[in-house]
């Protein structure tokens, strides 16, 4: 009988051990659900305004406006149409003699040009020939805003 009451204290030692430890992680649980505090509500920011979009420099402008015209100027269904596209696009240059460079080479930076014109006399080829085969690949404006100088190169 000695044999029990060993086993009969150590037993009970044991499973009061055992319930104890249930009981504490049981306990711990019930105050970890019960004191975890509520998240706050998440505000959400504003949302942030859409960037602006940059505004187009003078030179893009007119750059816009200068294509707009040559393919108007070509694509025209009579002269007095042709004629009065011209007019309204003369406007935009310094003069009648601003020179429009047409490039027909470049290598290691090196341009070379056909023979240079003028905008009245390109824009009256335009009106002849009813093809737009160059676009613009550079401009200058003087201080007025008005195109004092005009580089065009060959569509591909």
């Amino acid at each position: 009988m000695k044999k029990r009451t060993i086993k009969s204290p150590l037993s009970k030692l044991l499973t009061l051990a055992l319930f104890c430890m249930l009981a504490m992680g049981a306990c711990k649980s019930k105050k970890k659900v019960v004191a975890a505090p509520e998240p706050a509500p998440v505000e959400e920011p504003a949302p942030a305004p859409a960037p602006e979009q940059p505004q187009p420099s003078a030179e893009e402008v007119a750059v816009g406006k200068l294509e707009n015209y040559f393919n108007s100027v070509s694509n025209s269904s009579n002269v007095d149409a042709a004629n009065r596209t011209i007019s309204e696009a003369m406007g935009m240059f310094s003069n009648q003699e601003t020179p429009v460079l047409i490039v027909i080479h470049e290598e290691n930076g090196i341009k070379d040009y056909d023979e240079p014109t003028t905008i009245a006399k390109y824009l009256n080829y335009l009106k002849d020939t009813k093809k737009n085969l160059n676009f613009i690949s550079d401009i200058r404006l003087d201080n007025n805003g008005r195109v004092s100088e005009l580089e065009l190169r060959r569509k591909k």
